[in-house]
């Protein structure tokens, strides 16, 4: 799996989840599990591709004339990439934090929850 953070738009991302989830996909399959109003099948063709061209799936093998698609990075290095942008955005992690708490999306007994697991992980 690739170190690298791979910029990714959010249509790329939800590609990228049926993969995940998938584990192995050919456009068909991804264009038949996509929920979005039902894309044109050479949009999800086009999304795969520039997905393959940004090193985030690789081609894995051919079934007739499908060829079968996995992923190359995991979820959780595509989602560390938009948390370390949106802390940048927000100037840390303080603003983020605290906007979570004030909009009720956070509370006191998550992060002692959170603190609690941190302590367990050292």
């Amino acid at each position: 799996m690739s170190k690298q953070a791979i910029a990714l738009t959010k249509f790329e991302l939800e590609v990228m989840d049926l993969l995940w989830r998938l584990g192995e996909a050919s456009v068909r399959q991804l264009h038949e599990a996509v929920d979005r109003g039902r894309p044109a099948y050479t949009t999800i063709q086009t999304i795969v591709q520039r997905l393959e061209q940004k090193g985030a799936v690789r081609r894995t093998r051919k079934i007739g004339n499908a060829l079968l698609f996995e992923p190359l990075i995991t979820r959780k290095s595509a989602y560390r990439r938009i948390i370390d942008e949106l802390l940048d955005l927000v100037g840390g992690s303080q603003p983020l934090v605290a906007h979570l708490m004030e909009s009720g999306k956070l509370s006191l007994d998550d992060l002692k929850a959170i603190e609690k697991a941190q302590r367990g992980r050292r």
